[in-house]
């Protein structure tokens, strides 16, 4: 007797599920009742669980975390079989969500795999290290985010649909519920206490130092020892130093290739997609990085780069010389999340000198200029152009050094743990009916590490909202989502932000939940005497605010010096 392939997953997945909940069914002293006290919403994780379960955090973590795995690869069949089954008969914006929610689906399903696996084989009586918790949390947190996204889309297609809403949208809701649960059971189980004691994120064991230096010469594994002088050229743009200056391995960046792209024929290709798919699968980065040279132009092309070109470098001519540029906007018929003219989910993704611009216009609404989906990526020496949502800092960790940044509504967004370093913000003349935001974070949950931190940037308006004599409001940030969470530290304001500081998204709602705060800012928009007075919001001190530096808040000292990339790890002295 045979079973179609697809029964035979589900049952062994059953199987297993019914196996671990068989572990927690121990004489052990902690009920679901007791072990669901810590969790956002304790009714539902009770419900997660066979009624007289046993065990202690991490027996219930292991089941939790595979009941979402289990549940994850579900949602993925029913996405399919959803848009298979409406062929036709779905609008362009419908599609558009549900194949954001696939490939999103896909992503959490590795997020997942990953977490169990490491849970899964991790001593009962231990917890992670530092970094592996701040990994499993970062990918938790992601996977959350990656529902909350998906969710985000399917909300706004459902007002047209409500066999979208029933079919996909309820189902959903559950999910995120049950991902909460895991991310929140990880937290207690396996998380440092030292790492879950600071409040607001966390300490890290080391201490901040600055690692400020000028980018680190390449040194090059696959190409001959006589580089032409265009490839010398590209390699002495990122460094700034002469490369035959110092031979010292401990001060290279290790390439394992190089390719062109320019537009006139003369390079590798001729377009930046083509060369992003001629990048290797899946390194593991021991070659070094596949560097794409593009040459100064503009590139009117929607460049996406998918999770498997990992340690991927693309370094252009310079801001404003090579310049990517698409536009796609909401109005039009995209969703938010795929009108980025640039999008990136791949690991240890590095751009420098470049441009990413959206022209869709301040009237077409959400018109994305880059989203970064792209563990441990960094930007530097990059303008971001557009007008609402313009840099998408979607999830999981990112760095960005010496940055433009333009925009008016929300214009820095996204649910990823991120630090914005020695970068330039510009918020630009919005519509007459309209005020600038310059953050809107989009933490969900209590126990995601996430949030955006803003160190030693300048925030001045941008040349058309000074021109205007200030006609629009700008504001440092506002509550997209429940436990918004955004620092100003170590920053110059400008005088046009305005004395209260931060604005409301609708009524009250977040200002209790949020942790807005500013440390030691300067300039004539720098007075915390006016601010708001709401719950979440803070004035914090040194120890507070060393909590949001690179070292603490990204573990940037793990894997930023291998870029190149110059950073400040800590606060400036």
């Amino acid at each position: 007797m045979t079973f179609p392939k697809l029964l035979l997953i589900t049952l062994f997945l059953s199987l297993q599920t019914l196996f671990i909940a068989s572990q927690i069914l121990t004489p052990s002293s902690n009920s679901s009742s007791s072990i669901c006290k810590t969790t956002p919403d304790p009714k539902f994780c009770k419900s997660v669980f066979p009624q007289t379960s046993q065990g202690d955090v991490r027996d219930y973590g292991r089941f939790s975390l595979r009941k979402s795995l289990t549940q994850s690869r579900k949602f993925t069949r029913t996405i399919d079989k959803y848009l298979k089954r409406n062929k036709g008969l779905l609008s362009h914006s419908a599609v558009g969500a549900l194949q954001d929610c696939r490939d999103l689906a896909s992503l959490t399903t590795d997020y997942l795999t990953t977490s169990f696996e490491t849970v899964n084989v991790t001593a009962s009586s231990k917890t992670l290290s530092f970094s592996k918790a701040d990994d499993i949390q970062t990918l938790l947190s992601a996977a959350l985010t990656n529902e909350q996204t998906c969710l985000d889309g399917v909300n706004t297609a459902a007002s047209s649909s409500w066999t979208i809403r029933n079919g996909v949208a309820l189902p959903l809701i559950n999910d995120t519920k049950l991902f909460s649960v895991s991310l929140a059971l990880f937290t207690k189980g396996w998380v440092p206490k030292k790492k879950k004691q600071t409040g607001y994120s966390w300490a890290h064991p080391k201490n901040t130092h600055s690692h400020n230096k000028p980018l680190r010469h390449f040194r090059n594994g696959a190409l001959p020892l006589k580089m032409t002088e265009q490839t010398r050229a590209v390699y002495e743009s990122l460094s700034r130093r002469k490369l035959a200056d110092d031979d010292n391995d401990d001060n290279t960046v290790l390439v394992s290739d190089i390719v062109t792209v320019n537009q006139n024929g003369t390079g590798n290709f001729t377009t930046i997609t083509d060369a992003v798919a001629a990048a290797p699968n899946k390194t593991d980065g021991t070659a070094g990085y596949f560097v794409i040279y593009v040459t100064s132009g503009v590139y009117d092309e929607n460049v996406l780069i998918a999770k498997n070109k990992r340690y991927l470098m693309m370094i252009g001519d310079g801001i404003n010389r090579t310049i990517i540029t698409g536009n796609r906007s909401v109005v039009d018929g995209w969703t938010t999340f795929n009108s980025a003219t640039f999008a990136v989910t791949s690991p240890n993704f590095v751009a420098v000198n470049m441009t990413f611009r959206n022209t869709a216009g301040p009237e077409k609404h959400q018109a994305v200029a880059l989203r970064s989906s792209a563990d441990l990526s960094i930007f530097y020496s990059c303008s971001f152009e557009a007008y609402q949502d313009t840099l998408y800092t979607h999830s999981l960790r990112q760095f960005y050094r010496e940055c433009d940044i333009y925009g008016t509504v929300d214009f820095i967004f996204g649910n990823a743990a991120v630090v914005l370093q020695n970068c330039n913000l510009y918020p630009r003349q919005a519509l007459p009916n309209q005020f600038n935001a310059i953050t809107a974070q989009g933490r969900t949950d209590p126990n995601q590490n996430t949030g955006t931190s803003i160190h030693n940037c300048t925030i001045r308006p941008a040349d058309d909202l000074a021109s205007s004599n200030y006609t629009v409001k700008t504001y440092l940030g506002r509550p997209w989502k429940e436990y918004s969470r955004t620092v100003f530290m170590q920053s110059y304001l400008d005088g046009f932000v305005e004395p209260v500081g931060w604005r409301e998204w609708n009524g009250d709602f977040a200002l209790s939940t949020l942790y807005y705060a500013e440390y030691n800012n300067t300039g004539p928009g720098s007075s915390t005497t006016n601010r708001v007075v709401w719950p979440g919001y803070h004035v914090i001190n040194s120890t507070d605010a060393n909590n949001f530096t690179v070292s603490n808040f990204l573990f940037g000292d793990e894997w930023m010096v291998q870029s190149g990339v110059p950073y400040m790890a800590g606060l400036l002295s």
